[in-house]
This record gives C-alpha cells, structure tokens and sequence, in this order.
C-alpha cells in the first residue's frame, strides 16, 4: 500500500530552522492538494499549511510569514521549511496528500523546539 514517508523532524532551539519533506512510497497519479498538519500532546491534529496543485497556499495563522510551503509535482513531493521557531510548534507532522480516490497520510515526524 502506498504511504507518504516524511524526513527532517528533529530537536531544534527556539529561533532555529528545519525543514520537512514528503515523498510517497510509490508513484501516486493525479494527487491534488498536499499538506502539512500537526498534532502536539493533548491535542487535537491541525492544519499547518496547504498547497494546490497550481502552486496557491494557505497557512495557519500561527506560522504565517515563519513558515513556507512548497511542492514539486514531477516528484509529488511537498515541503514545509520552518523558520523563527517556536516552543509551543513542538509536535508531531504529518504529510497529507488529496489524490483522486482517496487521501494519503504519512507516518509523522517530531519537532520539537527547546526553549
């Protein structure tokens, strides 16, 4: 079964910068919006950022203008570059891709950004 395989989480001080990949497992035709969620302990899983197959985003008010969020489609990989850290984007990431058919989620990877 394809999945989407996320990299680049990792221990980071506030301030600091990582930056996050997705990539399916297997070639995945006609995948439409792709995106990042989070989900930090004790809470529920929410949008970071989107972007749509034609390049449009959207972001959550809290990451606006510290993160961005881009794709490339001939390898239907999406990124989401995160600078200006901060204590409380500490959770874990999930890649999320829309394709035809059904929606692809990836494994997750931590963040977690020391004060």
């Amino acid at each position: 079964q394809v999945q989407l395989v996320e990299s680049g989480g990792g221990l980071v001080q506030a301030g600091g910068s990582l930056r996050l990949s997705c990539a399916p497992s297997a070639t995945i035709f006609n995948i439409n919006a792709m995106g990042w969620y989070r989900q930090a302990p004790g809470k529920q899983r929410e949008l970071v950022a989107s972007i749509t197959r034609g390049g449009w985003t959207n972001y959550a008010d809290s990451v606006k203008g510290r993160f961005t969020i881009s794709r490339d489609n001939a390898k239907n990989t999406v990124y989401l570059q995160m600078n200006s850290l901060k204590p409380e984007d500490t959770a874990v990431y999930y890649c999320n891709a829309e394709g035809s058919y059904r929606v692809y989620w990836g494994q997750g990877t931590q963040v977690t950004v020391s004060s």
